[in-house]
């Protein structure tokens, strides 16, 4: 006897400091954040139906984050990964509100030391941005490398949490 298990999806798209953010649930939680443009954005038609009623909660957060008024999300997420994925992404919100570190830090923390090329893969794949604050993962030299958001969203979003937004490009 075999059993299939149906998996409900909804989405909603919200507007932001930084475009629209296409927010998508899977069985009521909460599994995708995406932008516009975003690299390993997956296909629309996978979001499931337009319904915003489970997404109240990551509004309120968001609104409250983009207002200066939340440091930290605090929001029961679905993330689909492999287990090292996970591991990376449990790190990024680790990462304090304003800070960074590099992708070689976050290796040795998941006492990877040789791993921070698949740190970096898989911070690209976080399907949460922002919630999980991949925005936050440097190079080894301070410099911004690799955003799916694009670079100019990651340089904006460190700036906000730093209070420099001013001196960064507005894009958007």
């Amino acid at each position: 006897m075999t059993t299939t298990s149906t998996v409900t999806r909804q989405h909603t798209v919200i507007d932001s400091p930084y475009g629209p953010l296409t927010l998508v649930a899977t069985d009521g939680l909460l599994s995708g954040l995406y932008m516009t443009g975003q690299r390993h954005r997956p296909p629309e038609e996978t979001f499931g139906l337009p319904d915003p009623r489970p997404f109240g909660e990551a509004v309120r957060q968001l609104d409250a984050y983009f207002a200066g008024e939340l440091t930290e999300f605090d929001l029961p997420l679905r993330l689909d990964g492999t287990p090292f994925q996970r591991g990376v992404w449990a790190e990024l919100g680790r990462i304090p509100y304003g800070e960074t570190r590099s992708y070689g830090q976050l290796a040795e923390i998941l006492g990877k030391p040789g791993a921070s090329r698949a740190v970096g893969l898989a911070n690209g794949k976080n399907p949460v941005g922002i919630i999980v604050p991949c925005h936050r993962v440097i190079g080894a030299s301070g410099s911004l490398t690799g955003y799916g958001g694009g670079l100019d969203r990651k340089q904006r979003l460190l700036a906000f949490e730093r209070g420099t937004e001013d001196e960064a490009p507005a894009l958007f």
